[in-house]
């Protein structure tokens, strides 16, 4: 049985998504920002399983994608994420849409990991993904969200409850300027290939 992806996303209102890239960018740019990432990250992801689009709160937002739709619970993303997993099959996946580009070899070879818990791994220290073949409440204990110690955490975290952990590939998000900077560059090398 293919893995469900669960895509987590915010609602992409002005002041909600991506306040970190204002300056340089408007409220409203940085809000049509995260919303075109997940426009790219659904396009990507529709051809290898079953996709369930989480938000924070309800929205008619990617309404063009024919995908189930559920609302995250409260608490923490640690809290968010076991929620998610707890209520799906597994294995599944919970993938970010901050991470523009990602390979969907990258996502594959999350999926293939015959290991409890497949990071992965952002440039940052967060990570861009998560799949689970099997979960624990515990598993997200202690973790100090949107730091550079995110992913080494969760690993530690998950090996504590007994699961066996795999670091899989490396990718980059778009969380600053710099980074955004970086997206751009990227973006117009691809748009002239």
């Amino acid at each position: 049985m293919p893995s469900a992806i669960l895509l987590f996303a915010k609602a992409p209102m002005p002041g909600r998504v991506k306040t970190r890239l204002c300056p340089p960018l408007t409220l409203e740019q940085a809000a049509e920002l995260h919303r075109s990432f997940a426009d790219e990250t659904l396009r990507n992801v529709a051809s290898i399983g079953p996709v369930e689009l989480h938000t924070d709160i309800a929205t008619d937002a990617w309404s063009e994608f024919e995908v189930a739709r559920k609302i995250q619970c409260a608490g923490t993303l640690g809290e968010r994420m076991f929620s998610a997993l707890a209520a799906t099959c597994l294995p599944a996946m919970i993938l970010g849409c901050d991470a523009p580009h990602l390979p969907l070899s990258h996502i594959e070879t999350l999926m293939n990991s015959p290991a409890d818990v497949a990071l992965g791994r952002a440039e940052d220290g967060g990570y861009w993904g998560i799949h689970c073949r099997r979960i624990h409440p515990a598993m997200f204990d202690g973790v100090e969200w949107s730091t550079a110690r995110a992913c080494e955490q969760t690993a530690a975290a998950a090996r504590a409850c007994g699961l066996s952990v795999e670091l899989g590939p490396l990718w980059w998000d778009v969380d600053t300027p710099e980074d955004l900077a970086r997206w751009q560059n990227e973006s117009t090398r691809v748009s002239k290939t």
